[in-house]
């Protein structure tokens, strides 16, 4: 038996999966590390962070495992996307990594847009935000200048961990595709926005694909951790890429809903001129010549915490959500918007917050946990709705993450969606995905796809009840009507928040 590892490269933690040819997971391990907060809306990390935490949990995972080290034969990685890590000429660090979720950047975008106009959308496919890298590029050139002038070139997280272990500079293609400097439809970077911001074609490394060799483990990290120097090496993936190849979405009609703190409705796509006019993102998928549709609501999971934590705190989730089966589809005429902390997709809006419309005295506590979960899936449906305004045919959508452990929650998602739920059998996420490429890429499987068909199994499928299908159609119409007719609102009670 051979064996391959998957290091899922996280904003709080790192996560290492070592799995056998069989597809069957033989050992895990997890490492923390900090986050650095120096301002409100700044989120930064040192990368040596990223290289101690790997190291201990490759250590942890060869230990336990009790693995000979010549039977690992390959290495890939999933990563937090978008963060910018600046190397020197040597490939020394240069200050902390900015981090997707840091909120300095919105002059920055402003700038891109004026600049570039239509051509941002038309060459990357996405709308400036403040979590790409560009922006965050732009920002320390404006900011840092003296220390900007000693960079040589940038990557991104997993992109720097992975030189550390090869001394080899590459820069994956499905993590290049959230930098807004990648021409996404061509694959390759963009020489003109290189040129529109002064940086020179050597600022961005060489692209390599996510089952790609980049080389083998140097000699002190393989002491370090108990590998061997002849551990292949691979590029990995984005976190998304990599969860969505680790649900096994690696064909045309499939679709991932993953309910984590966000939530993500993703799609996989193989037309390159599919264009959602910056409403979606759109990026290389890990799967060579494919892409992906990606949608994005930013308080999913995180709502439900958020009701359990104020509501009720003493109960477990399952003892929360146990009685939202008896209540009917509507909550008994109760929305709930999940605009806690702002909304991604379709309202790109930092100041919109969440709300229940239609609260009256005969609703109890489960009809608020069912409006919470109905309010969370409309999100996602609303993300979906675009891809088939597209002409994306989703057939079926593979659910992960908190929205996968509850079989009332899954029927909802299909009756919502109108297309059949799928549940997975052993749900790994990204890791599992990581580990998929170093298989594919040290020669066990021909493709993804054949990976996928021997290393994903399916639990159950819930399949669209027509008569809450019709009854929801009917109240995402309702939903989708909150945003604007409340949106003022929320700018005057932004207002008077910050008075």
């Amino acid at each position: 038996m051979k064996y391959v590892i998957g290091i899922d490269l996280g904003t709080s933690s790192v996560k290492t999966l070592l799995v056998g040819q069989d597809g069957e997971i033989k050992g895990e391990a997890t490492a923390a590390y900090p986050l650095i907060h120096e301002r409100p809306g700044y989120s930064e990390q040192d990368p040596e962070e990223w290289v101690k935490g790997t190291i201990t949990c490759l250590k942890e995972l060869m230990k336990s495992s009790g693995i000979a080290a010549e039977d690992i034969e390959g290495v890939s990685f999933s990563g937090q996307m978008h963060g910018l890590v600046l190397l020197d000429d040597k490939n020394e660090v240069l200050r902390h990594a900015i981090l997707w979720n840091d909120t300095r950047t919105t002059k920055q975008c402003r700038e891109i847009e004026a600049k570039l106009g239509d051509k941002l959308l038309d060459i990357t496919r996405n709308a400036a935000l403040e979590g790409f890298t560009l922006p965050k590029v732009l920002w320390v050139q404006e900011n840092e200048p003296e220390l900007f002038a000693k960079a040589a070139r940038f990557v991104l997280p997993k992109d720097y961990l992975r030189y550390r272990m090869t001394g080899n500079v590459h820069m994956e293609l499905s993590d290049a595709a959230g930098t807004l400097m990648l021409n996404v439809p061509e694959a390759k970077w963009s020489e003109e926005i290189l040129e529109a911001f002064g940086l020179s074609s050597d600022f961005a490394p060489p692209l390599v694909g996510s089952t790609e060799e980049t080389g083998t483990l140097l000699p002190e990290f393989a002491e370090l951790t108990g590998l061997s120097t002849s551990t292949k090496v691979f590029g990995g993936g984005a976190d998304n890429a990599c969860g969505a190849v680790g649900a096994g979405i690696v064909r045309q009609g499939d679709a991932l809903c993953s309910i984590g703190t966000s939530g993500v409705i993703l799609s996989y796509e193989e037309d390159k001129n599919k264009d959602f006019g910056g409403k979606v993102h759109f990026f290389n998928h890990s799967h060579p010549g494919a892409f992906y549709a990606m949608g994005v609501t930013l308080a999913a999971g995180y709502s439900m915490s958020w009701f359990k934590d104020s509501l009720a705190p003493e109960l477990s989730f399952d003892e929360l959500l146990k009685p939202v089966a008896d209540i009917a589809p509507g909550a008994e005429g109760l929305l709930f918007t999940p605009y806690l902390v702002g909304e991604r997709t379709p309202h790109a809006d930092s100041v919109i917050r969440g709300s229940f419309i239609g609260l009256s005295g005969t609703h109890r506590r489960e009809h608020l946990a069912r409006a919470v979960m109905e309010g969370i899936t409309f999100s996602l449906a609303e993300s979906l709705e675009l891809f088939r305004q597209a002409g994306i045919n989703v057939e079926r959508i593979i659910s992960i993450g908190g929205g996968a452990k509850n079989p009332v929650w899954l029927q909802m998602q299909a009756d919502i969606f109108g297309t059949p739920v799928v549940a997975l059998n052993n749900e790994q996420g990204p890791a599992m995905g990581a580990a998929m490429m170093a298989a594919v890429g040290s020669g066990w499987f021909d493709s993804l796809k054949d990976c996928a068909d021997k290393f994903i199994g399916y639990r159950a499928t819930y399949e669209p009840n027509a008569a809450n299908v019709e009854k929801y159609a009917r109240l995402f119409k309702l939903y989708q009507q909150v945003y604007s007719a409340t949106r003022s609102l929320n700018e005057g009670l932004q207002e008077f928040r910050e008075q």
